[in-house]
């Protein structure tokens, strides 16, 4: 039996969904160990006139607790 725990974290890109994404794993990554998945709680936009100038992701992400 696995013991799992949740974190939340939130990350931006001024690329995409996608990348702000991996920016919250690997951020995560730096100070838990183990991490088995991610899941995407939030999405939103920052806009500036008619353009996006930032995403932002509110993600859960799952690691394994030894």
């Amino acid at each position: 039996m696995a013991v799992l725990k949740v974190i939340e974290v939130m990350a931006n890109s001024t690329e995409s969904f996608e990348d702000a994404v991996r920016n919250a794993v690997k951020h995560a990554g730096k100070s838990v160990k183990n991490i088995r998945s991610a899941y995407i709680n939030e999405q939103s936009v920052n806009v500036n006139g008619d353009s996006v100038t930032e995403f932002r992701v509110n993600v859960k992400i799952s690691f394994e607790v030894q």
